[in-house]
């Protein structure tokens, strides 16, 4: 037996009969098993039970052994002087709070539904990846998309998370934010680093300041990257150069990325760090004002158009500085400029929504996952193999978080498409 099942037993109250009794041998009636405690203290918060002809309000503990209470200090704790039943497997010893009053225990090793016991230890199968992957033409659709929905939303406050310890350090300024999130994910995942260096080595404001100078802008971007270290003949190098020293000194532009950070290696020509630099300075000339470019639109299509920019023309014929492209590198393709809108605008937008608590922020991040079409990678297609159709970027994000976070961990009983295989019935 282990402690979590039990949690999920006694949450769920799965027991063969409803004649409860402490090891003493007064009834028990659960009128409320209370609330899952995630803090630290007793299990469950919120209880209320009543024992022969008294009803108790606290908490309930559970343990594998009663002898369990001793062994983790709880005797010597306050916090838990208010634990009103503890629910053990094993009965072994008799234990009492830190005032010296017995506890009301109940054992239910005898009571317990032999077949949650058979259907959990079914579904944790170790050759099993997708855990649920075998029963899920079984589990109710509504179970489904319901963890699915929370799996998603889950994932999008983890980001939102993430953006809010972020933005701390960036002065509260959502369009600097905007324009960091941007970066990395300009670099995707071969060089998101390097990208995100490089943002925050060049303010936003500099560049909304030059939004009438693309030039200019792919001057600052191509130096603070360290393209432009190097001595080359070639003409637009050197235009560039003049360009980005000049600007380097009326800025005071100091902290700059080295050129060996950025990966060439096994990377198509398209998707060189020199082209995505390129592409990035035609989307910030575009739209100089990012983070209202990013929330501020009616149709996702609108963005997805918005991001469709074109490099200069040095960049739709070159690869890297002196070097000619024999087929020309074309413009951010629809795959990208997807993948922006999911993982740049949308938890951006979730994140503003959450700062705002504006839920039609939030739902305007959902709205957008759900038109955008869903990521293949090897986690979607797990699920795939296991029978589940993956539409859109909602339902591709919220596999990759149900995965990484309740499969990957072996979490199922947290989950509610676990929760309703393990209590299933024959």
């Amino acid at each position: 037996m282990e402690e979590s099942l039990l949690h999920f037993i006694w949450r769920f109250q799965h027991f063969k009969s409803r004649a409860l009794a402490t090891i003493d041998g007064h009834k028990i009636s659960v009128l409320d098993p209370g609330v899952r405690n995630i803090h630290a203290g007793p299990d469950f918060a919120q209880a209320r039970i009543r024992i022969s002809d008294i009803v108790w309000n606290g908490h309930v503990e559970i343990h594998i052994k009663t002898s369990d209470w001793n062994r983790h200090g709880h005797q010597r704790d306050e916090a838990y002087d208010n634990v009103i039943l503890q629910v053990v497997w094993v009965n072994d010893e008799n234990v009492m709070r830190k005032d010296g009053t017995m506890i009301p225990t109940l054992e239910v090793r005898s009571i317990v539904d032999d077949r949650i016991i058979k259907n959990y230890h079914d579904l944790l199968r170790p050759e099993d990846e997708v855990l649920c992957g075998r029963f899920l033409q079984s589990v109710k659709r509504i179970t489904i998309y319901n963890m699915l929905d929370r799996a998603l939303t889950e994932r999008l406050k983890k980001k939102s998370d993430r953006i809010f310890r972020e933005i701390a350090l960036a002065g509260n300024d959502w369009e600097e934010i905007a324009w960091r999130m941007l970066c990395r994910n300009f670099g995707f995942k071969t060089n998101a680093e390097p990208f995100y260096e490089l943002g925050r080595s060049l303010p936003v404001k500099i560049l909304k300041k030059e939004a009438q100078n693309p030039l200019t802008i792919e001057a600052l971007l191509f130096g603070q990257a360290g393209f432009l270290n190097d001595d080359q003949d070639d003409e637009y190098f050197l235009l560039l150069k003049k360009e980005y020293d000049f600007k380097k000194k009326k800025y005071r532009l100091e902290k700059r990325i080295e050129k060996h950070q950025w990966k060439f290696l096994r990377l198509r020509p398209p998707n060189f760090p020199t082209i995505r630099l390129a592409q990035l300075t035609a989307l910030v000339a575009a739209h100089p004002n990012l983070f209202s470019f990013f929330i501020h639109w009616d149709q996702p299509k609108e963005l997805l158009d918005g991001l469709a920019t074109k490099q200069s023309g040095y960049w739709q014929k070159h690869y890297n500085f002196g070097l000619e492209a024999r087929r020309p590198p074309g413009t951010l393709g629809k795959a990208s400029r997807e993948n922006i809108l999911i993982n740049t605008v949308a938890p951006l937008l979730f994140a503003y929504g959450m700062h705002k608590d504006d839920e039609d922020l939030k739902d305007k991040a959902v709205r957008l996952l759900t038109a955008v079409k869903a990521e293949q990678n090897h986690i979607t297609r797990k699920w795939t193999a296991a029978g589940w159709q993956i539409r859109s970027a909602f339902d591709s994000q919220a596999v990759i978080e149900l995965f990484t976070e309740y499969c990957g961990r072996k979490r199922c009983l947290q989950c509610t498409i676990g929760a309703e295989i393990i209590a299933k019935k024959p």
